[in-house]
């Protein structure tokens, strides 16, 4: 009788002739008397798929079932080799005992119900519902294995930035020849609870391309079969002795070196050979993304980029701001060097649209954002700090992560990866270093780049000049401190 549970809301029990109602939601344990829980308004019976009292059980339900009007029933049967298993995490998360079943036949004289079942019959239902539960496994295998979804992978998923990314990642807008969508949130540092309040969340927006969603706060299954991996911000903690910032830097580098090393010996091995790694965030970016490139070695470096777009953004919206345009008039800005650390913004190839000026055009017709912005010591010294302190001096007053900003970088590199973009429209990421401009081989900084077919390619019609190579060999220098380290 260890084979089957019973879970009621409203239980009526019978003890001899006498009947009294239980408003108790609590789980009951009967003894091993003769009484039997008689449930009036709703019934859970789960049991071993090959019971043969659970054949009974479901004969009686079915009986109550059409006798009485507000009774509702649940079956759930459980495999055999699972239900050990199921019982103990059913129990622990409960915090239930378990001895027997709490279900002790008798037969329902009250209701002039009776159960009259042989053993002969008790073992040919209970080897008929083995038979159709495997076969309704293998049919749902079958029906899985005909689904080909897309496998996203995304890291610190109860990030906010996250909770921005879902919605758009599941439209047909960032993935539009795609069919199913299997959306895999790891958090590490999460709560399991909160990841499975997010999974639920996820699948209440009912979404077409949405094939399932999976949580994880271990590496054991992590990046398996990933075609796209978004690697957001860790929890890193920045608490220590602001005395010896030095050394707190050190071992929050130390803690990302470990896990972003472990990140990518997984992505070598469990991803697919084609995935797309994008890592973002406000920390350690070029960092990050050398680490899980460096440690995946049987995957095409040019499959790893760093976004920068976040910083793009910034100063296109700084640069509209000054010239009275809208951030969207602004194009083709570009970020060079270590994202997180000494970058340097370039308008080269900036073009400003619908700028009220002396010359003016149709929509498509644009000018040269420096020409339009005659001050150039402004644009190499207060400019360059606006755009470093954009984002802090908006976290500040906001008191939370730019992560609107943040998705909204990941999501237009991710767009134009899949070939959503005009081929002429310049970003900046950072990619390996492989003898672009002469640049540091080995190395990743942000460059410019376009995207083609699914590939990204390096803007060549951009001028390096001297000054800028020392800022790209200042950039470089603070990257191989932390990469030596």
């Amino acid at each position: 009788m260890d084979q089957m549970w019973v879970r009621q809301l409203l239980t009526c029990r019978t003890v001899g002739g006498r009947i009294r109602l239980d408003f108790s939601e609590q789980r009951r344990v009967c003894q091993w008397r003769r009484e039997i829980l008689l449930l009036l308004f709703q019934v859970c019976i789960v049991s071993k798929t090959d019971c043969p009292h659970y054949a009974k059980a479901e004969l009686l339900a079915d009986r109550l079932q059409r006798c009485l009007p507000n009774f509702r029933i649940q079956k759930i049967s459980i495999l055999p080799r699972e239900w050990k298993e199921w019982l103990e995490a059913t129990c622990k998360t409960n915090g239930w005992k378990h001895e027997q079943s709490p279900l002790v036949w008798r037969e329902l004289d009250y209701y002039n119900i009776t159960s009259d079942m042989s053993t002969d019959i008790m073992l040919s239902v209970a080897a008929e519902n083995l038979e159709t539960k495997m076969n309704l496994i293998a049919e749902e295998q079958h029906r899985v294995r005909l689904v080909k979804p897309l496998h996203i992978w995304i890291s610190s998923a109860l990030s906010s930035t996250c909770h921005f990314l879902i919605p758009y990642l599941l439209s047909a807008e960032v993935f539009p020849h795609v069919s199913a969508i299997s959306l895999h949130l790891l958090d590490l540092e999460g709560n399991m609870e909160e990841l499975q309040w997010l999974r639920m969340e996820t699948e209440d927006l009912a979404l077409g391309l949405l094939h399932q969603v999976t949580i994880h706060t271990d590496l054991e299954q992590a990046f398996r079969e990933a075609a796209v991996i978004l690697l957001l911000d860790e929890g890193w903690s920045e608490d220590g002795d602001r005395e010896n910032e030095e050394e707190t830097k050190k071992k929050m580098v130390k803690g990302i070196s470990d896990r972003y090393r472990e990140y990518g010996l997984l992505i070598d091995t469990m991803a697919n050979k084609d995935v797309k790694v994008i890592v973002s965030g406000d920390s350690f970016l070029n960092l990050r993304c050398s680490l899980v490139l460096d440690n995946a070695r049987s995957i095409d470096s040019r499959q790893f980029v760093a976004v920068a777009t976040q910083l793009e953004n910034e100063a296109k919206a700084i640069i509209a701001k000054k010239l009275k345009v809208r951030t969207s008039d602004i194009a083709n800005v570009i970020v060079w060097g270590n994202i997180s650390g000494s970058f340097y913004i370039d308008l080269q190839r900036a073009k400003v649209f619908n700028y009220a000026g002396a010359i003016k055009g149709p929509a498509f017709f644009s000018q040269p954002a420096k020409s339009l912005l005659q001050e150039r010591k402004w644009l190499e010294t207060d400019f360059q700090n606006l755009v470093r302190c954009q984002r802090a001096a908006v976290t500040s007053k906001t008191r939370r992560a730019a992560a609107m900003t943040g998705a909204n970088g990941v999501l237009a590199v991710l767009k134009a990866w899949n070939g959503i973009c005009s081929p002429d429209e310049v970003f900046s990421i950072g990619v390996l270093c492989l003898g672009y401009h002469n640049l540091p081989d080995g190395i990743v900084l942000s460059i410019p780049a376009t995207f083609t077919d699914g590939r990204w390619s390096v803007l060549c019609d951009v001028t390096v000049g001297d000054e800028l190579k020392e800022r790209l060999q200042l950039s470089a220098s603070e990257l191989w401190q932390y990469v030596v380290s």
